[in-house]
C-alpha cells in the first residue's frame, strides 16, 4: 500500500487528488455533506491510484502490452540487366 501511494505519480493523479480536496473543503464550508463524499471519492482515486487516475485499470485488464521487437530478415536481391 505504501508503495502504491508513493510511486507512479502523474499529472492526472495529482489533479484528481487536488480537485478532490478542493471539493471536500468547499462542501464542508457550505455544509453540503454529499459533496464531501464525492470529493472524498475523487481524492482517494488520486491518492491510491485506482480508476481513471491510475491511467489504466487496477487489475491490469486495460493495460496495453508493449510491442514485440520486429524480426529483421535479410533479403537477397537479384540484379536484372536490361538490353
Amino acid at each position: 500500500m505504501k508503495e502504491r501511494i508513493l510511486t507512479n505519480w502523474t499529472l492526472a493523479r495529482a489533479l484528481y487528488l487536488g480537485m478532490g480536496i478542493v471539493v471536500i473543503i468547499q462542501s464542508v464550508m457550505s455544509q453540503l455533506w454529499f459533496g464531501a463524499v464525492i470529493g472524498g471519492y475523487f481524492a482517494s482515486m488520486g491518492l491510491f491510484a485506482f480508476g481513471c487516475a491510475a491511467g489504466n485499470c487496477f487489475g491490469g485488464n486495460c493495460a496495453v502490452e508493449p510491442k514485440q521487437k520486429p524480426i529483421i530478415q535479410e533479403v537477397d536481391f537479384d540484379e536484372i540487366k536490361s538490353k
